[in-house]
């Protein structure tokens, strides 16, 4: 198969109508059916999109916005924006008002367009940055409200306007970070940017049209967008758009995805689930379950020092008829890669999914580079790594960002793919950039003799104990919640002699744990009984192997409150945002420390 090239998106979305015309594009479920827009149905959108635009006024370089969960018209209006040389501002549903409002005046953006009626109320009396009443449109409208989506796209089909040409360095959007330390910051990509992940990942992967995804992961955010919009899109695939994170599940046995793109609290969650299922189940069930793994880890020990048994191979068979084959099914039976990205994936939980026959490639990236950097790929796969450089990317370890010594270092990312700038920030665009234009990624790795890539924490996550020791605590809180009995972990210790955590407890196990053991009363009675604690401990001490005993945590509270978007604890990413758990929850750890004097 020949590879694609494309020299921006849209060229790209062009071409992809022209090749895959009459094939699914992308699916919606409605009504209870799944119902898909075919490439050359989006084409006829995308282009009434771009004319009703242009009835707006708006010029080359102009922003326009968007608050909204994946749909149909998510991908026409992003396309239809850069038909006209202006970029998109998108962002997230569950984003809070005053993220919103940052956001749409910084980017200046003269055009907004909402998923649903509750938010066009919310917005529609908006006024732009210029002081001008904002122009502000809704998907969910009846077609006859001149507000509505679809009067926006008539509007255009009467008023026709061409694509314009675009160079490489235009500038297509911004996509906000999800502000972990602050406000949101406006990443400036250009056409050349996203489109050079595009075009490298057609090099690395043998994707085909007959694929489809199962789309979860926001579009408004750079994996989901260049990843799966963009990239699925351009080999002729198809997106099916999941209902909800709830439905997942129905809606893999109904779309049967050949490739799914996540983050690795989902594949957690698949760890945590079939494991919970098993102990539940116990007897046969799992004991073949247990010896099935167990099979699958010899196999891949043998298949990395290039042996081979006939008697692991046929129990291979056998296993992955009767156990393996089933889980899949629950997939939808179809799926074959698995790609993971955002955060680091727990080794243990990336050979659990290989164990059931799903490929999985973790690759590593940042908005601020469009987002690949590093990936593994067919051929070139080490579990618990990164992977290798994609094609046209240089990435370096420089060593001066930290004093730990042992090879590691600050990644700092140079390529087609980096970022011109964060939006109106130029001296935190000078302080991340190197002077011959590499991105300081804030991320602590190293490389291996292989070239294979490893991430060992963030910078600014990383503290000192008062021994001089160095903790990146996001790996050890990854590792502690793969306990079936552990949901959430907080870890800290800065410029303290050892670390404490916060623990958010797994409910629905407490709770059904706490009904065999007869412990009484609700769910926060059950937290405050000792031998619940005395539970957590044991499940702390058995995840911690392999921690280094100045790592390990000594105190520990227990917490009924998840971190969620919704309180402000996680990004719409699902990372943690430490500043805002220590601003809610500060007393509570300073308590912690001083449990060795009761």
């Amino acid at each position: 198969m020949q590879v694609q090239k494309f020299e921006n998106l849209v060229d790209m979305q062009r071409k992809a109508v022209g090749l895959h015309g009459p094939r699914p594009a992308i699916g919606t479920k409605k009504g209870g059916s799944w119902v898909w827009t075919s490439f050359n149905e989006l084409g006829r959108r995308i282009d009434a999109m771009r004319g009703g635009l242009a009835t707006l006024g708006l010029e080359r370089g102009d922003a326009v916005a968007i608050i909204s969960q994946n749909r149909v018209e998510w991908a026409v209006t992003a396309y239809a924006t850069y038909g006209l040389g202006c970029r998109i501002v998108p962002m997230y549903e569950t984003q809070l008002e005053s993220d919103w409002l940052h956001i749409m005046a910084d980017s200046g953006a003269k055009v907004l367009i909402v998923s649903t009626e509750a938010i066009f109320n919310q917005v529609k009396d908006w006024q732009s940055a210029e002081g001008k009443p904002l122009k502000v449109f809704c998907m969910d409208l009846s077609h006859g409200d001149e507000k509505s989506f679809a009067a926006l796209e008539a509007a255009g089909r009467e008023n026709p306007v061409k694509a314009v040409d675009l160079e490489a360095g235009d500038v297509c959007g911004f996509i906000y970070t999800s502000g972990t330390t602050g406000k949101p910051k406006g990443v400036l990509l250009t056409h050349g940017n996203i489109i050079s992940n595009v075009n490298a990942v057609h090099q690395m992967f043998p994707l085909e049209r007959e694929d489809r995804s199962l789309s979860f992961l926001p579009w408004a955010h750079s994996f989901g967008q260049t990843c799966e919009l963009h990239t699925m899109l351009s080999m002729g695939a198809a997106i099916a758009l999941a209902e909800s994170v709830a439905k997942l599940v129905d809606n893999f046995v109904e779309v049967r995805p050949t490739i799914l793109f996540s983050v690795p609290r989902i594949f957690n969650r698949i760890y945590d689930a079939l494991h919970k299922r098993m102990d539940e189940e116990g007897g046969i069930k799992k004991t073949l379950f247990e010896k099935a793994l167990a099979n699958e880890r010899h196999r891949r020990d043998l298949a990395e020092d290039g042996r081979f048994s006939v008697a692991v191979e046929a129990q291979h068979r056998v296993f992955d008829r009767l156990v393996f084959s089933t889980i899949r099914d629950r997939f939808g039976g179809q799926l074959k890669y698995a790609f993971s990205g955002a955060a680091a994936l727990s080794p243990e939980v990336a050979q659990f999914i290989d164990c059931l026959g799903i490929e999985v490639y973790e690759g590593y990236g940042l908005t601020e580079t469009s987002p690949i950097c590093t990936c593994n790929r067919p051929g070139l796969r080490k579990v618990g790594s990164i992977g290798k450089t994609i094609p046209g990317v240089r990435v370096e370890i420089d060593p001066n960002a930290l004093d730990v010594g042992n090879g590691e270092g600050e990644l700092v990312v140079h390529g087609p793919n980096v970022m011109i700038g964060y939006h109106n920030l130029p001296d935190e665009t000078a302080a991340v950039m190197t002077d011959d234009g590499g991105f300081r990624t804030g991320d602590r790795g190293r490389v291996d003799d292989d070239g294979f890539f490893y991430i060992t924490g963030r910078i600014k996550e990383q503290y000192k104990l008062e021994n001089g020791k160095y903790v990146a605590p996001a790996p050890l809180e990854e590792q502690i919640q793969l306990s079936p009995f552990i949901n959430q972990v907080f870890i800290h210790g800065e410029n303290k002699p050892y670390n404490v955590a916060l623990i958010v407890p797994d409910r629905e196990s407490i709770m059904s744990w706490a009904k065999k053991e007869n412990l009484p009363g609700d769910y926060h009675t059950v937290l405050s009984d000792p031998t619940t604690r005395d539970l957590i401990r044991m499940e702390i001490e058995s995840s911690s192997k392999g921690i280094r005993g100045y790592e390990k945590i000594k105190h520990f509270a227990l917490i009924e409150e998840e971190f969620s978007t919704d309180n402000g604890m996680l990004t719409p990413t699902l990372k943690l945002k430490r500043r805002k758990v220590m601003e809610r929850y500060g007393g509570m750890i300073t308590e912690l420390f001083g449990d060795d004097d009761k």
